[in-house]
């Protein structure tokens, strides 16, 4: 999966590059709950959270990319080497466990339950069919 785009340029206004950068930081806080909350994935969030760094701020995207462990499954998704096939399967399970549990203890009302069923869905379809597998973790 080569990308032929041209790499994301930084926002001109500061305002808008503020807000790139605080929303990119709300993201690394959810991926990091994601250490040590079962369930709670993290690899996706700190991809969110380089999107928008690229975006705002080139000193945060590298600190981001050149985290110990967590920035390596960022660089692997940033150039198309996928996630490993275990870590796939984690988060199939983690998908369909929590949304799972949502539906069944603790949502009301028939259309929100049927919108979370959707919404988790729509994330095991992304990550099966856009995400590549890598066979061997490295």
């Amino acid at each position: 999966m080569e990308t032929t785009a041209e790499p994301p340029t930084i926002r001109r206004s500061p305002l808008l590059r503020a807000v790139y950068a605080g929303v990119g930081l709300v993201f690394v806080g959810i991926g990091a709950l994601g250490v040590v909350i079962p369930g709670l994935p993290t690899t996706v969030f700190l991809i969110i959270a380089a999107w928008c760094f690229s975006r705002s701020s080139p000193r945060l995207e590298q600190w981001l990319l050149d985290l110990p462990v967590l920035g390596q499954f960022v660089r692997d998704y940033q150039s198309g080497r996928g996630m490993p096939l275990q870590a796939k399967l984690s988060a199939y399970g983690s998908i369909v466990v929590f949304v799972g549990l949502a539906v069944i203890f603790v949502l009301d009302g028939v259309a929100v339950r049927v919108g979370l069923v959707l919404f988790g869905l729509t994330g095991l379809a992304y990550i099966h069919f856009v995400v590549p597998t890598r066979a061997r973790a490295r």
